[in-house]
């Protein structure tokens, strides 16, 4: 099953993807469906008014989730390439709510950086709430994968040793465009191309089966310290090809497009444009 949120005239609505119709299922948004009674059941099943697939106006997939975890260093070749340890431990860091925009949003470039860095990445929405997760509750606390763009400013990010500074700024981070279940990628571990292209040069190219913390282990180690509640989403960190590791170094600049790929997730397409442009 897919979902997603879109736009209408005066409100956002939680729809389910029927080839090529999206059926409106009552509720505001991906995250209200994954917190109401039934959850993913109860959108399996409902019926409203149907829409077309052709011209939608993709949301956020979850626009306020209480969360969105993080985690760096996480594609064993590209550690292996720059010549690292594989880690011990994930390393995690959070972005807030306003970072999202949809599918296909225009990306906010904003005027303090000159180090505007993409980094493709497959995103796990959470769809039930979990603390200290063993395994088997894990895959179940998964509703299903996204595609996810943690979009950064690098020359912030490396002023500490911390990295929250380089990765929250306001509408950077596109998610989307769908909420694919579980079941149609293969299981809570799934092994999925994952791309991204820059005006259309293939940037990052890699295989989510290379994650050295898979989707269950990151479930498991989050909800350790913190409950994971429906909504909230984990991006699973970047493969290599960002701009910040390219000799010479390449960024993003207003006018490029991004495009970034995950097979049987869907596509995010969005321009880049100086943050306070029309």
């Amino acid at each position: 099953m897919n979902l997603a949120t879109i736009r209408l005239a005066d409100h956002t609505a939680a729809v389910r993807v029927e080839s090529d119709s999206l059926v409106e299922l009552g509720l505001p948004d991906v995250g209200a469906v994954l917190a109401a009674p039934g959850g993913l059941a109860a959108a399996a099943t409902a019926d409203g008014p149907r829409l077309s697939v052709s011209g939608a106006d993709f949301a956020p997939l979850v626009p306020r989730p209480s969360k969105v975890v993080c985690v760096g260093l996480n594609y064993q070749k590209h550690i292996k390439e720059m010549g690292r340890d594989l880690p011990e431990h994930p390393t995690l860091f959070c972005k807030f709510s306003d970072t999202l925009i949809g599918a296909h949003d225009d990306i906010r470039r904003p005027v303090e950086t000159e180090q505007f860095d993409w980094e493709a990445e497959l995103a796990v929405v959470i769809g039930r709430q979990v603390r200290r997760a063993d395994a088997a509750t894990a895959e179940a606390a998964i509703a299903g994968f996204t595609v996810l763009n943690d979009v950064t400013c690098r020359d912030w990010q490396f002023r500490t040793r911390e990295w929250l500074q380089g990765k929250n700024w306001d509408s950077t981070t596109p998610v989307g465009p769908f909420l694919v279940t579980t079941d149609e990628v293969g299981g809570p571990r799934p092994a999925l191309d994952i791309s991204c292209e820059v005006n259309g040069q293939v940037m990052q190219q890699d295989n989510t089966g290379d994650l050295l913390f898979d989707p269950v282990d990151l479930v498991r180690y989050v909800s350790t310290m913190i409950r994971l509640n429906p909504g909230d989403v984990i991006a699973t960190g970047t493969p290599g090809g960002v701009g910040h590791a390219r000799t010479p170094q390449v960024f993003l600049q207003p006018g490029d497009t991004v495009v970034t790929e995950i097979e049987g997730l869907g596509r995010l397409e969005n321009r880049v444009v100086a943050e306070g442009a029309a």
